[in-house]
């Protein structure tokens, strides 16, 4: 038995380079260094498919820097990947308006969802 991951594709054969991720909350998929372990919600892809990787639409690919060697995840990574996918989608300057003067902590209200201030603003 081969310890050789293969792309996840159907009918592709070909070993995998790159691991596929998609973070749902976010409409994003994330491609990066092949994993080190092959996990179920994540899809490994040979470097053909990993090229021409294309994303549904009003999703956004974020494809991450080759290493020298796999990933090395940890609970830690996903959740600073997530974190800095997060701040890549955030609007670059605030808008007028957005946070009043004072010390509350609240901002501002949309429909269901309030806007609040970091503690340390």
């Amino acid at each position: 038995m081969s310890s050789v991951r293969r792309c996840s594709r159907t009918a592709c054969g070909r070993p995998a380079v790159a691991t596929l991720t998609y973070v749902y909350a976010d409409s994003t998929a994330v491609l990066g260094p092949l994993a080190t372990y092959a996990e179920p919600h994540c899809y490994d892809l040979c470097a053909e498919h990993a090229e021409r990787l294309t994303a549904p639409r009003g999703w956004e690919v974020v494809r991450l820097a080759a290493e020298a060697g796999p990933l090395r995840r940890s609970s830690d990574d996903l959740e600073a990947l997530a974190n800095a996918v997060r701040e890549a989608a955030r609007p670059q300057t605030p808008r007028q308006g957005r946070f009043p003067e004072g010390d509350s902590t609240e901002g501002g209200r949309r429909g269901h969802l309030r806007v609040l201030r970091s503690p340390d603003n």
